[in-house]
């Protein structure tokens, strides 16, 4: 069956927003929900959703014909957020943004214009909510396992309840409206705070610390994008 990408992935403009909102028919729902605003903890499970990676894999044009090949990311420093060694002045450590080291085998994809300018605007979410550095790490891998930094609009019939946005954020558990969920700087700031009532945040793991907040089936998901969360943050900060 021919895929038509044009049709199933339309990318909505939203006044002076910088938004990518991107609405999916027919691929499968994506996981890790972010529940309503909270500090209680969920069931924990063994790993990531893959019908969820896939759902997001499709969406963000791995599957794209030959006719679209011009449009696919490309791999650099930049759009991969690759470690680029010791940081510039006034830029944070290593040790600094992975305070706790890294949990567990590390995933790394490549970034195009959309997904950078949305990690902009969870690092200056972060610099404005005061989570610093390393609060933004735990944003940019919390959306990393949510929507690959797409701002993800309602999935139609096949949508996971009402989640939309890069934290997959639910307006029907109280985040907001979807209008509000899908503004990258509203959702980066109801997630950091949420995060901020979160007692010893800066203490925990990154995939507890994201955890507690986004209270999803697949607690250990967001581990797996620290290193690149990091090396992002490194750059952007």
């Amino acid at each position: 069956m021919k895929v038509d990408f044009d049709r199933w992935l339309p990318a909505i403009a939203k006044d002076s927003y910088r938004k990518t909102a991107l609405s999916v028919v027919g691929v499968a729902a994506l996981g890790g929900l972010a529940l309503a605003p909270t500090a209680a903890a969920a069931p924990v499970t063994t790993g990531p959703h893959q019908g969820a990676v896939a759902a997001i894999d499709l969406a963000t044009g791995k599957a794209a014909t030959a006719a679209h090949q011009e449009d696919q990311p490309v791999e650099s420093g930049l759009t991969t957020g690759s470690a680029t060694g010791k940081p510039p002045a006034g830029k944070p450590s290593r040790d600094e943004l992975i305070p706790h080291g890294i949990e567990g085998a590390q995933s790394r994809i490549p970034l195009d214009k959309a997904q950078l300018d949305n990690a902009r605007a969870i690092v200056d979410a972060a610099r404005k909510t005061g989570v610093g550095d390393r609060g933004a790490v735990i944003g940019i891998a919390t959306s990393l396992q949510e929507s690959k930094l797409y701002n993800l609009g309602h999935l139609g019939a096949y949508n996971d309840h009402d989640s939309q946005g890069l934290f997959q954020q639910r307006p029907s558990s109280g985040w907001g409206t979807p209008e509000q969920v899908t503004d990258p700087e509203y959702a980066a700031t109801a997630f950091f705070s949420a995060l901020k009532n979160i007692g010893g945040w800066q203490d925990l793991p990154l995939t507890a610390a994201a955890q507690t907040v986004q209270v999803s089936a697949f607690p250990y998901a967001y581990a797996q994008w620290e290193e690149q969360a990091a090396d992002l943050v490194q750059q952007l900060w």
